[in-house]
């Protein structure tokens, strides 16, 4: 079976999606996982992150339909508010404006409506060493975190982790 990928993001403080742009040249062969698109949700207030992120979905194989959002009060909001079906899987940035990633975890996993959503928490953020860090991966996963994604420069190691994932989600679907 073969399909086009499309790229569907957000106008800039406007809920409506938007489609952005189309790649009819990445015409893959799809498997037996992605006969319907994944919905993803990208929560994230770096610009260069959000073209990184966009540029890893593009060279993934499978179908993906993706919205990002700017803020965690602006998730918040689109979560809330959207009359369509929840997102598959959010992919949010710990370290937003106006509401943290942990903010938006918890009013996620608090919220009867949003509480089975897949959650991944990304940052590029943490420093402080690995018995912190696992402490952090600990804490997010008693939250209710399906993963943790530390973001990389390496596009190579970056783009497998989002697959992986991505995969996990649609074997977890089937």
């Amino acid at each position: 079976k073969w399909t086009h990928f499309c790229v569907i993001s957000l106008r800039a403080n406007d809920l409506r999606p938007m489609k952005i742009h189309c790649h009819p040249f990445m015409l893959m062969k799809i498997n037996q996982y992605t006969s319907t698109p994944l919905n993803i949700l990208y929560a994230e207030d770096d610009l260069d992150d959000r073209i990184f992120f966009e540029k890893v979905l593009s060279e993934i194989p499978i179908r993906i339909n993706h919205t990002i959002i700017k803020n965690g009060e602006l998730l918040m909001k689109y979560l809330h508010t959207t009359a369509g079906p929840l997102p598959d899987v959010v992919f949010l940035d710990l370290s937003m404006p106006l509401k943290t990633g942990f903010e938006c975890l918890a009013e996620i996993k608090d919220n009867d409506k949003l509480k089975t959503l897949n959650v991944v928490m990304l940052t590029a953020s943490f420093t402080r060493g690995t018995d912190l860090e696992d402490i952090l991966k600990s804490t997010l996963a008693g939250m209710g975190a399906m993963d943790y994604i530390r973001k990389t420069g390496d596009f190579k190691q970056f783009k497998a982790v989002i697959q992986q994932t991505l995969y996990k989600i649609f074997k977890k679907a089937s």
